[in-house]
């Protein structure tokens, strides 16, 4: 039980500080994933004008995600069957989501079920750990995924974790997008 109390924590710690990271620092992470140039290389291409929500198919099960303004590959999922904007995070271990989504998702939690604390970069917080019945990118779907459910206030978005990523064949940047096979 301490371990998957221990587990929550430090992903739920993680999946809440990366937003954050990003929104005060975005040319720190840009640097980070382009091998520290800082800039375009010659295996990128000019991010997208629009968000990334928009996702390619390509043949058999597979996705294509361009990278948004700032280097994020954000797209539209369907988790339990309802539209979802979230952010690939491979830094997350589970899939992350807060209170007003997963209710809207309709997963049903008690306030029982916050029983982990855990810290984020929005300070501490109380999280719940859930399971989703199905996760769809394109194509893509997955069935029973494991996640954790954090507080409104510490987490305003949805991060697609490892939860997700580590059930595909593979995943891979490539010519400024995230590829995704299943």
């Amino acid at each position: 039980m301490l371990r998957k109390i221990l587990i929550v924590s430090v992903c739920a710690a993680v999946s809440a500080a990366v937003p954050a990271t990003l929104e005060k620092n975005p040319e720190a992470i840009l640097r980070w994933m382009h091998g520290g140039t800082g800039g375009e290389t010659a295996n990128t291409a000019p991010a997208a004008k629009t968000p990334g929500l928009r996702v390619s198919s390509l043949s058999g099960r597979s996705a294509r995600i361009p990278a948004d303004a700032s280097g994020h590959f954000r797209a539209e999922f369907k988790i339990n069957g309802r539209r979802v904007d979230g952010m690939i995070d491979t830094g997350a271990t589970v899939v992350a989501l807060n209170e007003s989504t997963v209710r809207r998702l309709g997963v049903k939690l008690a306030p029982a079920d916050f029983r982990h604390e855990v810290q984020t970069a929005n300070g501490s917080t109380r999280a719940a750990a859930a399971t989703l019945k199905s996760v769809s990118l394109g194509r893509i779907h997955l069935e029973d995924v494991e996640a954790v459910v954090l507080e409104d206030r510490a987490l305003s978005g949805t991060l697609v974790g490892m939860s997700f990523l580590r059930r595909l064949d593979g995943f891979r940047v490539e010519d400024g997008a995230l590829l995704l096979k299943q």
